[in-house]
């Protein structure tokens, strides 16, 4: 999931909004499908993802390491409700972290960050590393999703496939 970064155009999107079990409040968004599928870098105008939400067993361990790695892309908090805390820029939250509701162990999830830039990625990475998360795939190409596609990939304290993503050609 990816969370567009600075280069990011928000269109005005339809808001719904109702309650969350977490007392979070829920916005689902829409707009025009402005995204070209092909295998190559296009412009992304708006996503589809407002903000994301994951539960933790560590709450500060999780974001000791989302401090850290977050910072490297031009993120980092923007709002704290008790246990629950918001990433983002610019005063919006759109990526969140609380604790474990609803008993269960956390499924894995995928979570892909927009860096600016090719050192940007690294930098994620690095920083990443440096918290001691487990490394899954050092900043590299992946031309099978496109031929500008540079990520690095790691697990976060709670296990979840962490990636810094920058779509730009070098």
């Amino acid at each position: 999931m990816c969370v567009a970064g600075a280069a990011r155009h928000r269109l005005r999107p339809t808001a719904v909004t109702s309650s969350r079990p977490d007392g979070l409040p829920h916005r689902a968004t829409s707009g025009p499908p402005e995204v070209d599928h092909g295998r190559r870098p296009v412009p992304v105008p708006a996503t589809v993802i407002d903000h994301l939400s994951i539960q933790c067993a560590d709450v500060a361990a999780s974001s000791a390491f989302y401090d850290a790695v977050l910072a490297t892309i031009g993120g980092g908090r923007v709002m704290e409700l008790g246990t629950v805390i918001g990433y983002g820029t610019a005063g919006h939250p759109s990526f969140w972290v609380g604790p474990l509701a609803g008993g269960g162990a956390n499924r894995e999830a995928h979570i892909a960050f927009s860096a600016p830039d090719r050192t940007a990625v690294r930098a994620f990475f690095d920083a990443a590393v440096a918290t001691g998360a487990a490394v899954l795939h050092e900043p590299r190409l992946w031309p099978e999703y496109h031929a500008a596609y540079y990520g690095a990939f790691v697990r976060d304290p709670d296990g979840n496939n962490v990636e810094a993503v920058c779509h730009l050609p070098a």
